[in-house]
């Protein structure tokens, strides 16, 4: 079976899907590209050989010759098109966050559910080889019960975006809920439970008076004790930084960088690395592994490696740090 696919979305990230799908999943077909923006779709279909673009996105969700849909459009659309996708049959992947309340992730859950649709999230994080491992090296008991945790991102510098155009709480919103996922997935079988957060404006200070922040770390307690860090910053100017940490009763599991390969040149002048700058060098592998999961569960009728649940997971840690920044106090996590 053929899973034939339409990605919503022709900009950076969208790109980098529709191309994944396309060359990179086997039982993958990359049957449409939809963008409202004049030009955009139409340009990455001709790049990839894809047979139909469109500006109308609702048009793609009706399309016969589709049974799933890539969602890789702006942030706050992500919900909308989760239910108007399940709702037309389809399977859904929701590039992360699939929403940015509860209540539109409560619906977007009960959608894909009411239609018997699968529902993927896009946290490639567990699809990254060391942090699979990591994981493993939990559930194999090597590393004791988890007693601290820490995830890292820090996005590539120099940070020269305009903060005019960036959504209030994207750090938390849409940058550490990476993080937050990456936390309860690697301390499974708990849940978070309090979260207390700091953040700044230390790369654009100007900017802060508006609501823009760029620095934040995150403390987030499970229950059964365990403590987990998470932190973020969008100016690494070293590259694309991710990383993560579980420190147990019996050792410890340390994963992550922000190396390119493996190569280290030693000369005179020191040790120099090859860093990746973008996520999607950085993760490559970890991108193409979760859609040929997506692809794997719509062509086996089984459920999704990361679905709703664990994007409402996520989201409550997220809703938690952001009213934490509000308010100076520790804020218990929604249930």
């Amino acid at each position: 079976m053929t899973v034939r696919l339409a990605v919503l979305g022709a900009g950076r990230i969208g790109a980098n899907h529709a191309e994944i799908v396309a060359r990179r999943v086997p039982g993958a077909e990359l049957a449409v590209v939809a963008d409202p923006v004049p030009g955009a779709a139409e340009r990455l279909a001709a790049e990839l050989d894809v047979p139909a673009w469109t500006t109308d996105t609702p048009e793609a969700l009706r399309r016969d010759d589709v049974d799933a849909i890539v969602i890789a459009a702006p942030a706050r659309s992500h919900t909308d098109l989760v239910v108007e996708a399940a709702r037309a049959g389809k399977h859904v992947f929701v590039e992360k966050p699939m929403a940015v309340t509860l209540a539109d992730a409560d619906r977007a859950v009960e959608a894909a559910a009411n239609a018997g649709v699968t529902l993927q999230v896009g946290f490639n994080r567990r699809f990254a080889p060391g942090f699979a491992a990591a994981r493993a090296a939990v559930d194999e008991g090597r590393v004791g019960t988890p007693h601290l945790l820490r995830s890292v991102t820090r996005d590539p510098g120099p940070w020269n975006g305009d903060p005019g155009r960036v959504p209030p709480w994207t750090i938390f919103l849409e940058t550490l809920i990476h993080d937050f996922d990456a936390l309860c997935f690697l301390n499974p079988g708990r849940e978070p439970r309090r979260v207390h957060a700091v953040a700044d404006a230390l790369i654009r200070p100007d900017a802060k008076v508006n609501g823009f922040l760029d620095t934040a770390v995150v403390t987030v307690t499970f229950d059964g004790g365990a403590i987990g860090v998470a932190e973020a910053s969008f100016s690494a100017l070293y590259g694309y930084d991710v990383r993560g940490e579980v420190f147990g009763s019996a050792g410890m599991a340390t994963v992550g960088s922000a190396a390119a390969t493996d190569l280290a040149i030693h000369d005179v002048t020191g040790i120099h690395v090859d860093t990746a700058r973008r996520d999607t060098d950085l993760l490559r592998s970890s991108y193409i592994a979760e859609f040929t999961a997506f692809v794997d569960a719509v062509r086996g009728g089984t459920g999704a490696v990361v679905d709703g649940h664990d994007a409402r997971r996520a989201l409550t840690v997220a809703l938690a740090a952001i009213e934490s920044v509000r308010t100076g106090a520790s804020v218990e996590v929604a249930s």
